[in-house]
């Protein structure tokens, strides 16, 4: 069992949908339901805080069903959707209604709402709250679209004024930092001198960009007592200005992607639109400085950013015009076991922490993320012994696309339960039916982890 400071042997005993014991032998009467899982790790069920699954409005990019279909083959039992891309966007109750009643029965595993921060809706953040929104989420670049009803950049006036009532709702703010003025002017200049390729694209958003709009952030959100996550960062030099946050006593976590810890820009060369996000890919040596940061305890949670589209969105000559967004949230769990634990011998609990008892405490998802008595049995069993390739037709998406077809994996993910039922085997597949159930989040104290098992940053 991995724990969250440890990996101990020991015997699970699920009632109903609790862990209610833990101990090295456990005995059951005649009607106990038993699941042998010797010789297996098992891991806490991810918790995904970062993705995308459009509903309401645009379904055909990806769907409740598809996408927790692939969440749940994945080892994700619990997700956070984001509030941009449906039509229309979780700006306001409306919205969240309509959302709410998309993902009714649709879902394989359990789920919560982000609400959004965008310029004049003030005062649509409290009944978001109340109808229990687990955060806020803001972008300071823009986050592209057309249309009336679209998700729009927060400019400094909107990103002040909601910090100050989003502190007041003891919720946090996730944010999208790439600075937009940086972003803009070095876009348009490369469209203009025909500079179109994958890396004019990736050169268009610096690090650079990445690291004012954390600067600025951090300000506001001293000024404010605002909470703040800033979410998929993919430099060390923005990770370090929220860890020196974090000493002066601000409220602020890091997240970061399987794809910056395990793509890089030559990838976008290699790979092309299916590797295209924001912020981009970036170089070896900073992935490298990312794995180092992980270690070190530097990186609050691990979220894949699952950004599905239609595969004609990734269709143009021109890269800047193709949309930006990552299908991999089937993938996160096996690419950290993969890449950190297997390669880089990071240790298991550390990344339990990263992936499932952090995020789930970051938005105060109480009963979801650690393999503890009173806690929701959600568990993954992984399988050293048994490789296994991802094929195409593996992907449970709506659109079969994704940067990590072909990559071989050294271990497999068996069985997958959600609050005591299982929702995926590797044999027989999903559940019968969705049983994923909707989680309001609750206004909570957030206060980092302490093991003693990182190195010294």
């Amino acid at each position: 069992m991995v724990l969250k400071d440890r990996v101990e042997e020991l015997d699970i005993g699920i009632t109903g949908e609790k862990i209610t014991a833990m101990s090295l032998r456990l005995a059951g009467d005649e009607e106990t339901r038993i699941v042998e899982a010797e010789g297996l790790a098992v891991m806490p069920g991810v918790v995904d805080i970062h993705v995308h699954f459009n509903e309401p409005g645009l379904a055909s990019w990806e769907g409740f069903k598809s996408g927790s279909a692939s969440l749940a083959a994945g080892g994700i039992t619990t997700y956070v959707d984001m509030p941009l891309n449906g039509v229309p966007p979780t700006t306001r109750q409306e919205a969240w209604e309509l959302k709410k009643k998309a993902a009714a029965d649709q879902s394989y595993v359990d789920y919560a709402f982000w609400g959004g921060l965008v310029p004049g809706n003030r005062a649509e953040l409290a009944p978001l709250a109340e109808l229990g929104a687990a955060g806020f989420k803001a972008f300071m670049s823009e986050p592209g679209g057309e249309g009336d009803d679209i998700f729009a950049r927060a400019d400094n006036v909107t990103l002040l004024d909601g910090m100050v009532e989003i502190a007041r709702l003891h919720r946090v703010l996730a944010l999208h930092a790439e600075d937009e003025g940086m972003v803009a002017e070095l876009s348009a200049k490369s469209v203009a001198e025909g500079k179109t390729e994958p890396m004019d694209y990736v050169r268009s958003r610096p690090v650079e960009a990445e690291v004012l709009a954390v600067t600025r952030a951090l300000e506001y959100g001293q000024l404010t007592g605002c909470a703040l996550h800033f979410v998929h960062i993919s430099t060390r030099e923005a990770l370090d200005l929220i860890a020196e946050a974090k000493l002066r006593g601000q409220d602020v976590t890091s997240e970061t992607c399987p794809h910056y810890l395990t793509l890089t820009d030559q990838d976008v060369v290699r790979l092309g639109a299916v590797a295209k996000c924001a912020p981009p890919l970036r170089s070896s040596s900073e992935q490298e400085k990312l794995w180092d940061a992980l270690k070190s305890g530097l990186i609050d949670v691990i979220a894949s950013d699952h950004s599905p589209c239609p595969p004609s969105m990734k269709q143009s000559d021109n890269f800047f015009e193709i949309w930006g967004g990552i299908s991999g949230a089937q993938s996160t769990l096996l690419i950290m076991l993969e890449d950190g634990h297997l390669r880089r011998s990071i240790d298991l609990p550390l990344l339990g922490r990263v992936l499932s008892l952090q995020p789930a405490r970051r938005l105060g998802l109480e009963s979801k993320g650690e393999i503890a008595i009173g806690k929701d049995a959600d568990l993954v069993l992984i399988d050293w012994e048994k490789s296994t390739t991802l094929n195409t037709d593996d992907l449970l998406y709506r659109h079969q696309q994704s940067p990590y077809v072909g990559r071989a994996f050294s271990c497999r993910i068996t069985n997958v339960f959600c609050r005591g039922k299982r929702v995926y085997n590797s044999e027989s597949g999903l559940s019968p039916e969705p049983m994923g159930q909707h989680i309001a989040a609750h206004a909570y104290s957030y206060s980092p982890i302490k093991t003693g098992t990182e190195e010294t940053p």
